[in-house]
């Protein structure tokens, strides 16, 4: 059986990707998933999540803000994804919450349980949300997502990239809701490394060479003060805790982000990939004194070689940056598949409350 999978701010395609490649069989068929249908507002990731996921039916993917979104030109789904945006819950950004302009997106999900009432729900977001500074935020969601439709058993948890053999320190929110008639509660899949024995950034990057002809694998230009800026910074260090040269230290005042210019730490997963750029945000080798390329980045969230980002370097570093792992997507689509038709699997207590 395939079931059908709808999503909201799909990005380019990291949740589907993990979707589609999952499938448990219980010993009579396989089961798994399809795409029906995506909506994303932004061109370029809307044509990179075509071109990967649905290259045959370019229709099934709406790309308008979903302020402006018909649902009802959308078809039935029995699976429901949205990794609303999380600018507004980031610990990195201002935190506005339900007051900026993003927080509220997370609601435009809700008449998708109302309208299809889809067995099951997967919602993304950043680790910020469980902050205590955002409590009530997170009840409120909860609760909305709980009673929507005709009601779900969810099952919220903080997962760690890492432990699912992502190659990169990344920590997300994702909600988990089962259809409450259906009599199952969703559990939350044993990691898969739990001795700290992780994927390194030299391993993803190194042990399978990129190939020449990969897409999306262009350098970025350094101009000479950066270069010789990096020479200065060891791997792991960022531009506060190297030991620069007056002339190289960055003039910055106030919040000091861990991240500028950081170098990767070859035998350690990367540090969280972001969509930024700018003002040394790109993410830098451990030996090489440049940016990494989009395709390293790319390697770096688990995605495939062949999976090709359309648009401006810019736009696919954001793409990236945006997406949810497609490796960690995978494992918890193959335990919704598991859930759904009462197969054991190993699974460990969620550490958030409903």
């Amino acid at each position: 059986m395939k079931y059908r999978l709808g999503e909201l701010f799909c990005g380019p395609g990291g949740i589907a990707s993990g979707a589609l490649s999952a499938e448990a069989t219980d010993g009579k068929e396989s089961h798994g998933f399809t795409h029906a249908w995506a909506s994303d507002y932004h061109r370029q990731t809307c044509d990179t999540y075509i071109r990967n996921i649905c290259p045959d039916s370019p229709d099934t993917v709406h790309c308008e803000d979903v302020r402006q979104l018909d649902i009802s030109k959308l078809g039935e789904v029995e699976g429901f994804a949205y990794g609303f945006p999380c600018n507004d819950f980031s610990i990195v950004g201002e935190s506005k919450g339900f007051e900026g302009e993003f927080g509220p997106l997370y609601s435009y999900g809700l008449p998708i349980l109302e309208r299809f009432n889809p067995l099951f729900f997967l919602a993304e977001n950043v680790s910020g949300l469980g902050n205590s500074s955002q409590k009530l935020a997170f009840e409120q969601i909860l609760k909305d997502l709980k009673e929507a439709g005709s009601g779900y058993r969810i099952t919220p948890h903080m997962h760690k990239a890492e432990e699912y053999g992502v190659p990169q320190s990344r920590h997300r929110i994702i909600v988990v809701g089962i259809r409450s008639d259906l009599g199952q509660s969703f559990k939350v899949p044993k990691p898969i490394i739990s001795d700290g024995n992780y994927i390194t950034a030299r391993m993803a990057l190194e042990d399978k060479p990129i190939p020449a002809t990969a897409a999306n694998n262009e350098l970025t230009r350094q101009s000479p003060v950066v270069v010789e800026r990096l020479k200065h910074i060891k791997p792991g260090q960022n531009a506060w805790t190297a030991d620069l040269p007056d002339e190289l230290k960055l003039n910055v005042k106030g919040a000091r982000l861990s991240q500028i210019y950081k170098r990767l730490d070859p035998d350690r997963p990367s540090y969280t990939v972001t969509g930024s750029g700018g003002g040394g945000t790109h993410g830098y080798h451990w030996q090489e004194p440049r940016a990494l390329t989009n395709r390293e980045r790319a390697r770096l969230q688990s995605f495939d070689d062949t999976f090709v980002f359309e648009g401006s370097k810019e736009s696919v570093r954001r793409q990236i940056g945006m997406a949810v792992p497609p490796v960690l997507a995978h494992h918890i689509f193959e335990a919704i598949l598991y859930t759904l038709h009462d197969i054991p699997y190993d699974n460990i207590p969620a550490n958030l409350e409903e």
